[in-house]
């Protein structure tokens, strides 16, 4: 009898992760009515971490920090359709792909129809700094004039106040803003661009040679596909299979 009573009193130690996103990323990450982290990124976040049984605390941060907050021990993970890119990959290291997505142009509806970078010559491209879009206009777009925010958001601002005359983002970002009553009156320009540069596929970014993390992490995003819950946190969110 004694033996089992020292046996419940041991400490119960769980495991507490801290999660980072963006938060100003619709419908993937942002501030909802109610003042709370939403969207896709923030339920997979949850849900991954209910499938490892651990407790998880989900943060926005500025995209600029999240890869240096990583490295420096103030997140364990980072979920922010964060695509995989050789320079990135020196410093983190990124679970399987989670979601998968194309970019796009979008400026006000009928002001461009052709976006080569002749076509686009001179003209003001916004996009958010330090993502695959960014690299991709820096490569091709050398006589156009690149404004470079600090995050999607800040360059959708750009376009509304007319600072930008295009964005280059993820169509699914844009289809959320295109949607909403602020993007009355802008459209896509053009098809998705075909560009290796801007083959995008989110996965999940953990500190340099975690790999015990890492291999949970991908053993958990396989069991949400079986079991349906990822599935239903794509219909949440979007009206088509992202994966």
């Amino acid at each position: 009898m004694l033996l089992l009573s020292c046996i419940f009193a041991l400490p119960v130690h769980s495991e507490s992760l801290t999660v980072a996103t963006e938060g100003s990323y619709a419908p993937f990450s942002y501030i909802d009515e109610h003042g709370e982290l939403a969207g896709f990124d923030v339920d997979i976040a949850h849900a991954l971490c209910a499938e490892m049984k651990v407790a998880c605390q989900v943060q926005a941060a500025p995209w600029e920090s999240l890869i240096p907050g990583l490295e420096a021990g103030r997140f364990d993970m980072v979920v922010a359709s964060m695509a995989r890119t050789d320079e990135r990959a020196l410093r983190v290291d990124f679970s399987d792909h989670y979601y998968r997505t194309h970019s796009v142009f979008a400026s006000r509806s009928g002001r461009f129809t052709v976006t080569s970078p002749e076509a686009l010559a001179g003209r003001r491209i916004t996009t958010g700094r330090g993502t695959i879009q960014a690299d991709f206009l820096q490569a091709n777009y050398p006589a156009s004039t690149l404004l470079l925010a600090d995050d999607t958001a800040q360059a959708l601002e750009l376009l509304k106040q007319g600072e930008a005359e295009l964005i280059l983002s993820d169509t699914i970002h844009l289809l959320d803003f295109l949607e909403s009553p602020e993007g009355r009156g802008f459209d896509y320009v053009g098809d998705p661009v075909a560009s290796e540069m801007l083959k995008a596929e989110a996965r999940i970014a953990v500190r340099k040679h975690n790999h015990a993390l890492l291999a949970r992490i991908n053993e958990a995003l396989t069991s949400l596909r079986l079991n349906g819950r990822y599935d239903q946190i794509n219909r949440k969110h979007l009206p088509f299979s992202v994966y």
